[in-house]
């Protein structure tokens, strides 16, 4: 107590003018309209840039839950589209005798987030929070937005190891955007933002800059899942003909993806196996 009344001897003539000042500050601006609206418009400025600021951090904070909300709801939509396919198809064969029991829609997704990452080894993983309860089995394909991650290599109740395209034993089939021309992707271990294209046809209109793209011949991966561009051919007296192609996606830096079933595995690759 003694301090405070201390304080208020040390500084009762600033207190005294501070006073004054607010006095003859509250009686300028609620007299005069000029002075009134422009202490009004400072005001709504400052609590303005206060409120944005407050908006931007919180948005900040909240970008974990956005981005799952998101990642959700382009999971159902994708999931609505192939559904859409299924029934235009549908459609198409209403006036036949075809029985359209027999089709069905071929491709599901199921978003999921990755929990580790690893893409500065030879032979990396990921692992994500969707497993076996969540319908993810082996050779699944693993994508989001920008292109191709790797294919589902091993899974558990409720995660699963995905074998990433940085991965020396990773084999998928790719091919020239807008054309038949395909060939097998893999990657030399070396830079994590290229991966190489092998045995595509010498006779392919190759240019630096063209787009790489899933073929769909696989049982894995649908069809146009861009892989990223080309950025060196290297031309040889060999059919492989190989080709670096820089990657879409930044591997060093991923969230949410998507793993697709295909429903029709089982059956093509039984069909294929019985000789």
């Amino acid at each position: 107590m003694q301090q405070i009344i201390y304080f208020f001897q040390k500084f009762k003539y600033f207190l005294f003018f501070l006073l004054l000042e607010i006095i003859a500050l509250s009686l300028t601006f609620n007299n005069l309209d000029f002075h009134r609206s422009k202490f009004v418009n400072s005001a709504n400025n400052l609590t303005g840039g206060f409120y944005s600021q407050y908006s931007n951090i919180s948005d900040f904070f909240n970008l974990r839950t956005e981005n799952k909300r998101l990642s959700e709801e382009n999971t159902y939509l994708k999931n609505l589209l192939a559904k859409k396919s299924y029934l235009d198809s549908l459609k198409e064969l209403e006036f036949t005798v075809i029985d359209s029991s027999k089709f069905k829609q071929k491709y599901s997704y199921t978003a999921a987030k990755i929990i580790n990452n690893n893409y500065s080894k030879q032979f990396n993983f990921l692992t994500v929070n969707k497993g076996q309860k969540d319908g993810i089995s082996k050779e699944m394909a693993a994508f989001n937005s920008k292109g191709i991650i790797g294919i589902t290599e091993n899974t558990s109740t409720n995660y699963t190891r995905i074998q990433s395209i940085l991965n020396r034993d990773s084999r998928i089939n790719a091919r020239l955007k807008n054309t038949n021309y395909f060939g097998t992707l893999s990657w030399d271990g070396k830079d994590y933002k290229t991966v190489q294209l092998y045995d595509i046809p010498r006779q392919a209109p190759l240019k630096i800059g063209d787009t790489i793209e899933t073929d769909g011949k696989s049982t894995i991966f649908p069809e146009g899942i861009l892989i990223g561009t080309i950025s060196k051919i290297n031309n040889g007296n060999t059919a492989d003909n190989k080709v670096d192609v820089t990657l879409f996606n930044d591997m060093s830096n991923l969230g949410y993806i998507y793993i697709v079933k295909n429903f029709d595995k089982i059956e093509i690759k039984n069909l294929e196996n019985n000789e």
